[in-house]
């Protein structure tokens, strides 16, 4: 089977697979992270070349069922695999957590993209805090009169060309608490964010309403329609309906 990863929740579900001794199991990464987190299960890391390039190696491996755990914002990858396996017969089923939604207390405006989130914080200088990956955090050149910190898991290299830019390398989760000090230590007064969901990256989104922060959100893009479970249970569960299922031949 073949799980495509790049989120804690495939880490987390690769690792509940590890020890069976019925499945052959293979995460597969994007490649986008210049030092993963270790994996429990093989590892292939890189594209497949789109949906048909996908298609191949699912028929080539004899792939029982697919699992797509990547991050809600990796449209792309998602979409590639709902028309492979569309076309191969293979199972697919999706186990992504539930965005966020706003509580009150807090005070969000929603995005529809980077470009809009760069228009959102104004022509004021101000002090944020982005929570971007780093193909995205280059957008944010286009006003450099903000002071930025930039927190990711890999270095922004080169830095970003703006006057003002500090910049934090962690990999989460990351406490409410710890986010609290962190954004109040540094004067923080606007956040940029992804909405994704899960409790390893909302310490930020609690600490801002705590702090009375403005959060500009990136709106998830569109998926595709396929089965979809928010937790690792469930889609063992699934799994394990479809062991039955044949292997996808020529």
């Amino acid at each position: 089977m073949l799980i495509l990863g790049g989120t804690r929740d495939a880490r987390q579900l690769a690792a509940r697979l590890a020890g069976r001794d019925d499945l052959s199991v293979l995460l597969s990464l994007a490649g986008r992270t210049e030092n993963p987190a270790p994996q429990p299960v093989p590892v292939r890391s890189g594209g497949f070349g789109g949906a048909e390039g996908l298609a191949d190696f699912l028929r080539a491996h004899g792939t029982c069922a697919v699992i797509d755990a990547t991050h809600p914002y990796a449209a792309n990858i998602s979409r590639n695999a709902a028309s492979a396996c569309a076309a191969t017969g293979v199972p697919l089923l999706a186990l992504g957590r539930p965005a966020w939604a706003a509580q009150e207390g807090d005070c969000w405006r929603e995005v529809q993209d980077v470009a809009a989130a760069v228009e959102a914080l104004g022509m004021a200088p101000r002090r944020v805090f982005l929570a971007l990956g780093r193909n995205e955090v280059r957008a944010f050149e286009a006003a450099p009169q903000h002071a930025y910190l930039v927190r990711s898991v890999d270095p922004i290299t080169p830095p970003l060309a703006v006057p003002q830019a500090e910049y934090i390398l962690a990999r989460g989760p990351f406490s409410e608490a710890d986010d609290h000090a962190l954004l109040g230590a540094s004067g923080i007064e606007i956040i940029v964010a992804k909405n994704s969901g899960g409790t390893a990256t909302y310490g930020k989104i609690a600490a801002a309403r705590a702090l009375g922060i403005a959060v500009v959100m990136l709106r998830r893009p569109p998926m595709p329609d396929v089965a979809r479970v928010s937790e690792a249970d469930a889609a063992l569960a699934w799994l394990d309906a479809r062991l039955g299922c044949a292997v996808v031949r020529e």
